[in-house]
């Protein structure tokens, strides 16, 4: 405990159960976020009760079955039968933990404005159910002000004081689905708590059960604030080479041999990749909750703005160059069989939430396409209300398909067989980018 910090009797009772490892733990939302972090809380010792709205996940947690990538199988199945970890529908059961982690989803609505709806309506099941002696954080990503603005004040129509009572803070959630290197055990986590006590309690909890670096910063609002732009940097800059890109096309130059040629630089130079579009739950959403709020202090977001018509342009950028390449075998899209492989937003994970392969699919279906999709990590899906079903490839599919195109370049893929077999390939992933021959098959973005 930093001894410069002034704790009321309440918060040192809270900040030693959370260091002996007795207060017991709920998180709220069990998906791509929510689910790692009360698996890596029970593994740490601590007593977890994960709480979600949907029945068949709280069934699924409570079977000890695992529905989440970056979750072993192995050990949610083991903390549930060691009873570390449970879940449950009844929200009522908040009553019962010290401190509780709220994980659901901040999507926009149809008029890109942010609805965080989830967010209050966790918080005023959490208020109902709030005791003296308790710790909420918020993780959901969400525009700065919402912790201080919208949270606080509904935890405390409870009648107990933030701070003194109970306390709050903000910590961004950085997962990144997939990726081998940095798992939620050993990212380091930004913490920002309405008082420095708040801090000092939340960041406590963060380190008795994470791997990698507690970095505390002085508000809620920063590190609401920092989330932002760690997404709005990759937007910005997707955003760039995918400009690059569409001008490289027009102009006959190979954007990848450009990249690699400029990722050479030693310093100064960072890379990015340009694609379909842009996917996942933060990147194409999170700047966009900055928009929203920049419009209260008088300030129009130009660059973010830009940027977000850009990358959302892509999936119309490469259904117009599906034409092309099928035009000089002279195919009209109308009635040509186009296989898609991918539906993911990205490679080798099951996540295709925001996907720009559900707007390409959108815009195939209208030019009167005959659409074969195949995923091996996404047996169905749902796209514009409709549900699809993926198909398992075979060397007919490849073969009868008038083009292929990668959408997501999944290592799964034999890419040298697709070539093979394939009248044309349209590569927007550079996935076929290390094969040498039958190079004349292969389209480039």
């Amino acid at each position: 405990m930093n001894k410069d910090i002034e704790f009321s009797s309440t918060g040192k009772a809270l900040y030693e159960k959370i260091m002996n490892k007795t207060a017991k733990i709920g998180v709220v939302g069990l998906g791509y976020v929510g689910l790692p972090l009360a698996v890596e809380k029970a593994k740490a010792g601590y007593y977890v009760t994960g709480f979600d709205v949907q029945k068949q996940k709280v069934d699924d947690v409570n079977s000890g079955h695992n529905y989440i990538g970056d979750v072993v199988d192995e050990e949610l199945y083991l903390l549930v039968k060691e009873k570390k970890l449970q879940a449950t529908e009844d929200y009522s059961f908040i009553k019962e933990v010290d401190a509780v982690f709220i994980c659901v989803p901040t999507p926009l609505d149809k008029y890109m404005q942010p609805d965080i709806s989830y967010v209050v309506n966790s918080t005023r099941s959490i208020a109902q159910n709030l005791h003296e002696g308790m710790l909420v954080v918020l993780e959901s990503t969400t525009y700065p002000g919402t912790t201080e603005e919208v949270v606080k004040p509904i935890l405390e129509e409870s009648g107990l004081k933030c701070g003194i009572d109970f306390f709050l803070a903000f910590s961004p959630e950085r997962v990144d689905p997939g990726n081998k290197k940095f798992k939620t055990k050993n990212t380091p986590k930004v913490v920002g708590g309405m008082t420095k006590c708040c801090t000092e309690i939340a960041a406590a909890v963060y380190r008795n059960v994470l791997e990698g670096e507690i970095f505390p910063v002085s508000s809620p609002a920063v590190a609401e604030m920092e989330k932002i732009l760690e997404n709005t940097f990759r937007n910005i800059n997707i955003a760039l080479v995918n400009e690059m890109a569409i001008l490289c096309k027009r102009m006959g130059i190979d954007i990848w041999e450009v990249i690699d040629a400029a990722a050479s630089k030693p310093y100064g130079f960072m890379p990015f990749y340009p694609g379909p579009g842009l996917g996942g739950h933060c990147i194409p959403i999170d700047p966009y909750y900055l928009t929203w709020k920049a419009r209260e202090y008088n300030y129009h977001t130009k660059l973010i703005e830009v940027s977000g018509e850009i990358n959302n342009f892509m999936p119309e950028f490469v259904v117009e160059n599906i034409m092309k390449i099928l035009n000089k075998s002279k195919l009209a899209l109308n009635g040509a069989k186009v296989l898609l492989l991918g539906v993911a937003y990205k490679k080798d994970i099951d996540d295709y939430r925001e996907s720009p392969v559900l707007k390409i699919i959108e815009l195939l279906e209208e030019q009167g396409a005959q659409i074969i999709i195949n995923d091996p990590h996404v047996p169905t899906f749902k796209c514009s209300g409709k549900l699809y079903k993926t198909v398992e490839m075979d060397d007919d599919m490849v073969s009868n398909a008038d083009i292929v195109v990668i959408t997501t370049d999944h290592s799964i893929y034999d890419y040298e067989k697709i070539l093979k077999d394939a009248k044309v390939i349209y590569d927007t992933r550079n996935a076929m980018g290390h094969i040498k021959n039958l190079r004349d098959k292969i389209y480039k973005l």
